[in-house]
């Protein structure tokens, strides 16, 4: 089995980790009610999704 030689320094295993970094979500605009959503699910302001009313939600 491999043994490294020397401890790897923190900022070594920093880049090694940098890709493990939490990312903002994307998220589109519904073209009914303009309001945020997560790119295809049901928008939750108006129930709307690909321009068809999937849930009747009342005001």
């Amino acid at each position: 089995m491999a043994v490294p030689k020397r401890k790897h320094s923190t900022h070594r295993k920093g880049i090694r980790r940098s890709h493990l970094a939490i990312k903002s979500t994307y998220t589109g605009k519904c073209p009914k009610c303009s309001a945020d959503h997560l790119p295809h699910t049901i928008c939750g302001n108006c129930g709307h999704y690909r321009d068809e009313n999937v849930i009747n939600l009342e005001d």
